[in-house]
């Protein structure tokens, strides 16, 4: 596939990272001869300096035999005069742009991006997507991360394994035996910052971060199998009122009415502005990074801090002084993953970057065959992918057992009928059946060509 990025910025640099490893051919625009130098310099891609909504600089860059433009600069204008400019002139097939300011999507002007007025075929607000990946997490306490998968049916958790996990050191094919009726599978496992899929014989160890894949109902029950039993926030202090601050707020306030909210934001004219929009919600006006502040808000009886603002320092400091003032659990908006590692020595339960969740939006969008959804974890390292299996699948009609599935890759669940199963060696996946995978980053082409339309389906 022949992509091209405008915008070799974070998320910009993360799409063509991927898109470059699965060996697509990509271009990346922008008009900083910095980050261009850094992107050619770290990634197989070619890289042009230009403006990326210019007919002479998408030329240079392919447009007229491209398959995908995906506008990700920071102007929202530029990704959508970008995305107009290569279907008028160039008749490009596919068009995403990233659109930030949320007056863009209020309801009343869905019209506004129809292939009539400008002809942008995905949407990507990484306000939104951040925002509901916060809202996630905040409903499933316990777990540092939650992907949800066949309209809600399924979830993917990751979670920590900590010194009193009952299961830890306990070899995976035993926890059939222990739980038969429980409806969840481990797919994934992280150690020592490496991620593998595990085998049938492998075990969990303490320090190690696990992914499992649940029916939606049994998640709850498997967090307190792995030793996690926090009950949900119902006091929560959000730092930063800005689009995501806000938003989430928001949401609390309109779908969990049982939830006291408390948002602090330091510029007082945002704060002012956060107050008028909320209803319930307390406003206060100061420094996230303040004791005497977060002492004010009841910091030590609120069971939930989340740091939103655009500061990841700010975030990763208001985090820590938080805990040490009494907060049971602690979420950051990081935006520089570097930082990842240091997360859980500094006692931060949860972490959200936003490169990952707009990367993971864009991939879906990228991914040949029946690809319904897909969500990348741990920086790209493995995806997860919720496929419709066709006839022609090399997955249908034989027992897992006597598929061989490449190692790297594991059915976390299978959606029949509106009903989830947790596979066994027994399980025979059927024509229509909508299946949940985990697969390492390097086995993504090969889920891929198992989901593919053969010329044996025609």
């Amino acid at each position: 596939m022949k992509v091209i990025v405008c915008g070799a910025g974070q998320v910009g640099f993360g799409i063509a990272r991927q898109l470059a490893a699965e060996q697509n051919d990509v271009t990346v625009i922008d008009q900083s001869p910095q980050l261009v130098h850094r992107i050619s310099d770290a990634l197989d891609v070619r890289a042009i300096v230009g403006h990326g909504a210019h007919p002479d600089v998408l030329e240079r860059a392919g447009a007229a035999s491209a398959d995908m433009l995906i506008a990700v600069t920071f102007y929202d204008e530029v990704n959508m005069i970008a995305c107009q400019v290569a279907h008028s002139v160039f008749q490009l097939p596919t068009k995403i742009a990233r659109v930030r300011a949320q007056s863009y999507l209020q309801p009343g002007f869905q019209d506004l991006f129809s292939q009539d007025h400008l002809p942008i075929d995905v949407i990507i607000s990484p306000e939104l997507e951040v925002g509901k990946a916060v809202l996630r997490r905040l409903a499933v306490p316990g777990a540092f991360d939650i992907l949800n998968f066949a309209d809600g049916k399924v979830s993917v958790v990751g979670v920590a394994l900590e010194e009193d996990c009952p299961i830890v050191n306990t070899p995976l094919r035993q926890l059939t035996d222990l739980f038969p009726d429980l409806r969840s599978r481990v797919v994934g496992i992280v150690r020592n910052g490496e991620l593998f899929v595990p085998q049938s014989d492998d075990s969990m160890l303490v320090g190690d971060e696990a992914y499992f894949a649940a029916d939606v109902r049994d998640v709850k029950r498997t967090l307190g199998i792995f030793g996690h039993e926090e009950k949900a926030a119902r006091r929560i202090i959000i730092v930063g009122a800005g689009n995501i601050g806000l938003h989430v707020a928001q949401e609390l306030e309109t779908n969990h009415p049982g939830t006291r909210v408390k948002l602090i934001e330091r510029d007082r004219d945002r704060a002012v502005q956060a107050a008028d929009r909320l209803k319930r919600s307390i406003v206060l006006h100061g420094d996230g990074l303040d004791p005497e502040l977060l002492q004010e808000a009841g910091i030590s009886e609120t069971e939930t801090l989340v740091t939103l603002t655009n500061n990841d320092q700010a975030n990763i400091l208001s985090c820590v002084v938080a805990k040490r003032e009494g907060c049971q659990r602690t979420m950051a908006l990081i935006n520089n993953n570097t930082y990842a590692p240091l997360m859980r020595s500094l006692g931060i339960d949860a972490f959200i970057n936003p490169r990952g969740t707009t990367v993971s939006t864009v991939l879906q969008h990228v991914r040949r065959g029946r690809i319904r959804g897909l969500q990348s974890v741990h920086d790209g390292a493995a995806e997860v992918i919720e496929a419709e299996a066709l006839e022609t699948s090399t997955l249908v009609g034989k027992p897992l057992r006597e598929v061989n599935l490449p190692d790297g890759i594991l059915v976390g669940a299978v959606i029949r009928d509106g009903e989830v199963i947790i596979p066994r060696g027994n399980t025979e996946i059927e024509a229509g059946d909508r299946v949940v995978l985990f697969a390492r980053s390097d086995q993504v082409k090969k889920v891929e060509q198992m989901f593919r339309v053969s010329l044996e389906f025609f």
